[in-house]
């Protein structure tokens, strides 16, 4: 199991080695399903249930790949993890993880 936050220290663990950076990506496009249950939407308000699911969707296979690489460098943690989005083409977005690769260990007991 790799440890993941988005934070600079791992509470209860001291890191002993970084191993670099390490990116996740996936473009993903609407699809006409989803834009036209939208475009009901957007007439009496609430929630894009569909665009939610795409994004979490999206965040899920973007995580995946960071941590498939954070594995290939033999890190057991990933520090300092954030996610962005932005557009490529009109009607598809690419969302980005990344963070730092690191060996972390438990803090000696006193």
């Amino acid at each position: 199991m790799i440890v993941v936050v988005n934070t600079e220290t791992i509470p209860g663990m001291r890191i002993t080695q970084v191993r670099g950076m390490v990116q996740g990506n996936t473009v993903r496009s609407k699809n006409v399903g989803r834009d036209i249950m939208a475009g009901f939407k957007n007439l009496v308000g609430g929630e894009l249930k569909g665009y939610t699911e795409l994004l979490t969707e999206a965040r899920r296979e973007a995580l995946t790949r960071m941590l498939a690489q954070a594995e290939e460098l033999k890190a057991n943690a990933v520090v300092n993890v954030r996610f962005s989005t932005s557009a490529v083409t009109q009607g598809a977005a690419e969302l980005y993880a990344y963070g730092t690769a690191v060996v972390a260990e438990p803090e000696d007991e006193f």
